[in-house]
């Protein structure tokens, strides 16, 4: 018998899915549009955009930090309680961000409440709940669709809260989001995740300290979590420079703002596509290949002639790589170590995604200001790149085991 199947769920493993899809797109489309508020925000509050910056990095940052706590809290209780405590946080925190204008308070929310938040109600612990309700025939299609989830409330959420922004003002459109976060709380409900001891192996008595300490002594986790961080890299650098990059190069506005809209609208396929290629090829082979692409493109990018048609075409293809790299991460991890403590050891891979992503902001800005331009920081990505791809080569791609069922 194979652990998990679609006869004992007790919901449809399609409604899974697509609570869980609903979910994880709120989660990421409603923080994504927090970068509209800037300017509104700064000017109201005569703060400077370091100030609003500041906080988002710092979010980042405990996002990344509170990932593996959250992971392991859904682990033991069930990603459903934590999703649903993560969405109330997450409404408290928009909340208070609308209301204050204290930059130490706003910071407090958007930084500290809203990184913990996100951790908790977002992608991470919605897929690796997913991952164990799910056989194992369905799960690298459920984490692409899970990942897609994400993007696509990018590209929905992020239009919606400019047209909010519009019609109501910045702190009415940030009310209205504190509101909608709360739609999370009823798409968790069936999340019901919370492992069953009469349903389980011998192996998932596992305590989650030796599972951490197993996990950070094999060289596979140490080549998965440098590997999302160089994922990490790369998304945070071109999120919050490419637009300015363009600019530099004497595009319009408008160029900057369509190709980070590009990346979330092809990552929708890229996810979808990568997930079902987990469950085809070997995810080892499938991570090299994302992230030799990520080199290849990159370095073509840096060398092309900056016209509005090479960004689009550029973006476009970015995105199908944006976060491709999240379902055979997932399906590795999950291999590697299994999935009583999925959401602890997947959140602490994740910790090394976030990291890379403050690095990307920050060494991006630096770079920027020391010489003027972002040369160099195009050359650290690409050569970033062949650096991924290369220390996926000696990563462990087992064949999944049979789980043992004791008899009813």
């Amino acid at each position: 018998m194979s652990g998990t199947s679609t006869r004992s769920l007790a919901v449809p493993a399609g409604l899974l899915i697509g609570c869980a899809v609903l979910a994880a797109a709120l989660a990421m489309g409603i923080r994504q549009s927090f970068g509209l508020f800037l300017a509104p925000m700064t000017e109201a509050h005569a703060w400077g955009r370091s100030d609003y910056a500041f906080a988002l990095a710092l979010q980042v940052l405990v996002n990344g930090i509170a990932q593996p706590v959250c992971g392991q809290i859904a682990d033991r209780i069930g990603g459903r309680a934590v999703i649903m405590g993560g969405a109330v946080l997450y409404g408290l925190a928009t909340l208070g961000m609308a209301l204050t204008d204290n930059l130490a308070l706003f910071t407090l929310f958007a930084g500290l409440g809203m990184g913990i938040a996100v951790s908790a109600a977002g992608m991470p612990v919605v897929i690796a709940s997913l991952t164990r309700l799910l056989p194992e025939n369905l799960r690298g299609r459920a984490v692409g669709l899970g990942t897609a989830g994400s993007s696509f409330g990018q590209f929905l959420v992020v239009p919606i809260a400019a047209q909010a922004i519009g019609l109501l003002g910045w702190q009415g459109a940030l009310l209205f989001l504190a509101g909608l976060t709360l739609v999370m709380i009823p798409l968790a409900l069936p999340l019901t995740d919370a492992p069953a001891a009469s349903k389980v192996s011998v192996a998932d008595n596992e305590t989650a300290g030796h599972a951490l300490s197993r996990a950070m002594r094999s060289g596979t986790f140490w080549c998965l979590f440098f590997g999302f961080f160089v994922c990490g890299l790369h998304v945070s650098f071109l999120t919050v420079h490419l637009p300015g990059f363009v600019h530099l190069c004497g595009l319009p506005l408008y160029v900057g703002a369509g190709a980070i809209s590009l990346i979330g609208l092809f990552n929708v396929a890229g996810s979808l596509i990568s997930g079902e290629l987990s469950q085809k090829w070997r995810r080892r082979e499938l991570l090299v290949a994302i992230y030799a692409t990520r080199g290849v493109l990159m370095t073509a990018f840096f060398f092309a002639e900056k016209t509005t048609a090479t960004v689009l075409v550029f973006s476009a293809l970015m995105g199908l790589l944006w976060l491709s790299t999240v379902p055979p991460t997932v399906a590795l991890v999950a291999r590697n170590f299994g999935t009583r403590w999925l959401a602890t050891i997947f959140g602490l891979v994740f910790l090394g995604h976030q990291v890379g992503g403050f690095a990307g902001a920050w060494v991006g800005g630096l770079v920027f200001d020391r010489t003027g331009s972002y040369d160099q920081m195009w050359i650290i990505g690409i050569l970033a790149s062949a650096f991924a791809a290369l220390i996926h080569l000696p990563v462990r791609d087992p064949t999944p085991r049979p789980v043992v069922v004791p008899a009813e």
